[in-house]
């Protein structure tokens, strides 16, 4: 099993995205090392400082999923960084100047006073550094009740009021660690924030749903299509003879009514979820060029190792077929030893 090592942690924190699937896989990697907290932390935090702008609200998330994680097997992750927030929260707040960072941040505050993570005045005191760094930041708190799905781990910006806490979604996936399988808890509403970029599946999901959105119901369609011309056109009333025949006219506009009332929501709720699709393809497309930039400085950089180690080995190489033969067969007699007269003869 690989073991814990500064060096490792390094490099995992340089290659976290704000995908679920990231941050869970990192958050179960250092749950799994908690022995190590004190170090995980400082380094947490180090990292943090040193990361990009775009990159901090995700080391946040990942924060806030080992906190809440790790107490199921014991409180040293969440003391540990109970020391360490008042800094990071100072940092995020001159730091974190885009109001999509500062939603994050109060959502995290939201969850974390909701389900006691911390203690109230902590929370109060995190949250004013977030709140005074910008006047727009003051907004209230409604407005972020539904922010990343990382958070929780995660969840999408809505101005309805956030559900109580048995009504929030929690599940459970399996990943395997260090060659170890251990369950995590997902502690998520349903979407993501603006912004960030869906999960594959549910990408996948909203498109398999517009397959069968209203557009598509060639039933629906037919039945608008063939429906009698009477129900559509005035000047057709005056060929009505009697008051069965308006009854009868009455029934049947009332059925186009509905049955066009129904399709024209349907047709209205299928342009509000194209727009989100395309948010969301906007927004995933966005993260996989990064991934693909991050992938290729990577690619680079192995590249330059892979060439620095070939080089070394033919020096290796070299060096070896250059010392003399260590496993050549003596032939012949030696002469005997001298004894010890012959060596203190004058």
């Amino acid at each position: 099993m690989t073991g814990f090592t500064e060096g490792a942690l390094v490099k995992k924190l340089c290659e976290l995205n704000a995908s679920q699937q990231s941050i869970q896989t990192l958050s179960l990697w250092l749950i799994h090392h908690r022995k190590h907290h004190t170090v995980i932390v400082k380094v947490w935090m180090r990292e943090l400082v040193k990361a990009k702008d775009g990159q901090k609200l995700t080391f946040m998330y990942l924060a806030n999923d080992v906190i809440q994680n790790s107490k199921k097997k014991g409180p040293e992750f969440g003391d540990e960084y109970r020391g360490t927030l008042s800094r990071a929260f100072e940092h995020l707040s001159a730091a974190a100047k885009d109001e999509k960072t500062k939603q994050g941040l109060l959502k995290i505050l939201k969850v974390w006073e909701e389900r006691g993570v911390y203690e109230p005045k902590l929370i109060k005191e995190w949250r004013s550094f977030i709140t005074k760094s910008s006047s727009k930041s003051a907004a209230p708190e409604t407005k972020v009740a539904g922010a990343a799905q990382a958070v929780e781990n995660g969840a999408g910006t809505s101005a309805k009021k956030a559900k109580p806490e048995k009504e929030r979604r929690h599940s459970e996936t399996v990943v395997e660690v260090d060659g170890k399988t251990e369950s995590h808890i997902i502690l998520s509403p349903a979407h993501n924030p603006p912004g960030d970029p869906p999960e594959p599946e549910e990408l996948v999901k909203a498109l398999l749903d517009l397959e069968r959105s209203a557009s598509s119901d060639a039933a629906v369609r037919e039945k608008i299509a063939n429906l009698p011309p009477e129900v559509s056109r005035v000047d057709l009333l005056t060929k009505l003879r009697d008051k069965d025949e308006a009854q009868q006219l009455i029934n049947r506009v009332s059925e186009a009514l509905n049955l066009l009332n129904d399709y024209n929501a349907r047709l209205a709720a299928e342009m509000e979820d194209r727009k989100k699709l395309k948010s969301m393809l906007h927004d995933f497309l966005h993260a996989q060029k990064e991934l693909l930039l991050q992938a290729e400085e990577r690619h680079v950089e192995y590249i330059e190792k892979l060439a620095k180690v070939q080089q070394v080995k033919e020096e290796l190489k070299s060096h070896l077929q250059n010392l003399p033969e260590m496993n050549a067969e003596v032939t012949g007699s030696l002469a005997p030893l001298p004894s010890a007269g012959d060596l203190f003869q004058d």
